[in-house]
């Protein structure tokens, strides 16, 4: 095991004086739950399995490179058995006007435990985060709750996020950072996530490509210009205000860039988004920004030599800016910390 260096050893200040930069990775971890709207369980099964052996791996680099990471779980993957999950569901919960958004109707298919269904249960992948000093378990919502899609409402969010902290509360841990699922962020509901002792979430930029919108409002030209982003500049850069906003809490810690996984298509141009990712880490190293990139674990799921290789490429860059500016990399939650006012001593 790697010794490990506390948020409050992360250096606060450039080798020039000025502000620290902070390098963010948020992993959205959720299994099934985040795809199953979209996906059929035997076509994305690899994916799943491959979730749970890449989980250690990225640990083990973080480890090494002394990287602070957040991991928002869905709050379903808190519990390890059907019977705890069934116990601890929240009275309330969404109706969606569109029904294949609401997880609740497939509790049925689920299996007996975590050992027999794989793909739907996670208390084993949050014990093994938690047994790594450094990374952050947050909230990824309890249901995959879209907080932007029609018919759900902001009672429904609270219950929802409740049962999320209690399910926490299982493993000792107080939520602190919420990402929201599809990144439907809804500033209606930051309120409720102050209430609940989240202080940090992750936002999206203003860029048209990135802004928050509903599955009906998305657009397959968005996605595909997305994707295009990250080999080419069309969004400018992606470093954003230093350590998130600390005029507000909860601290909005944006996203700067998916690490999209590696395609067989797409190997020959890994060199350009590799270097798109590191120049904007290096612009943030420089002037002191946050530089947040985030991605699914099952995206890495398959070909994990291949994404891995390019993870450590990224972690390289991180040390040698770490070493020239000072750059921190910190979960949410502690940016979130270093951007609010102190208290007097």
């Amino acid at each position: 095991m790697h010794p490990r260096s506390s948020s409050v050893d992360k250096p606060d200040s450039r080798p020039d004086g000025g502000p620290a930069g902070s390098f963010v990775i948020s992993l959205d971890c959720e299994l099934f739950w985040g795809v199953r709207d979209k996906r059929r369980l035997q076509d994305y099964r690899e994916n799943l399995l491959g979730d749970r052996q890449v989980v250690p791996r990225l640990l083990d680099l973080f480890d090494e490179f002394d990287v602070h990471a957040t991991w928002a779980f869905v709050g379903f993957l808190f519990y390890s058995d059907r019977s705890s999950l069934f116990s601890n569901l929240p009275e309330r919960q969404p109706h969606y006007a569109n029904t294949r958004f609401s997880p609740y109707g497939e509790l049925a298919e689920l299996g007996e435990n975590e050992s027999l269904d794989p793909f739907r249960f996670g208390g084993s992948l949050i014990e093994e985060v938690l047994r790594h000093p450094g990374q952050e378990v947050a909230s990824h919502t309890f249901s995959h709750f879209y907080c932007l899609e029609q018919g759900q409402t902001l009672e429904d969010f609270r219950a929802d996020l409740e049962a999320n902290c209690r399910a926490a509360r299982r493993f000792g841990i107080d939520l602190r950072s919420l990402v929201f699922p599809r990144n439907q962020v809804n500033p209606d509901y930051l309120e409720v996530c102050y209430d609940l002792g989240i202080r940090a979430y992750r936002g999206n930029t203003s860029s048209w490509l990135y802004r928050a919108m509903n599955e009906e409002e998305e657009l397959k030209l968005r996605r595909a210009l997305r994707y295009a982003d990250a080999f080419v500049n069309l969004s400018g850069n992606r470093i954003v205000r230093p350590d998130g906003d600390g005029s507000k809490v909860p601290v909005d810690v944006k996203a700067s860039r998916f690490l999209y996984p590696q395609y067989w298509w797409s190997a020959p141009f890994d060199g350009m988004r590799v270097r798109r990712i590191a120049n904007e880490m290096r612009a943030a190293a420089r002037d002191g920004y946050c530089y947040h990139i985030w991605w699914h674990p099952h995206n890495f799921g398959v070909n994990q030599e291949a994404n891995l290789r390019i993870l450590r490429r990224i972690l390289e860059e991180y040390r040698t800016l770490h070493d020239e500016y000072g750059f921190a990399a910190l979960s949410m939650s502690e940016v979130a910390d270093r951007a609010l006012p102190r208290p007097a001593a």
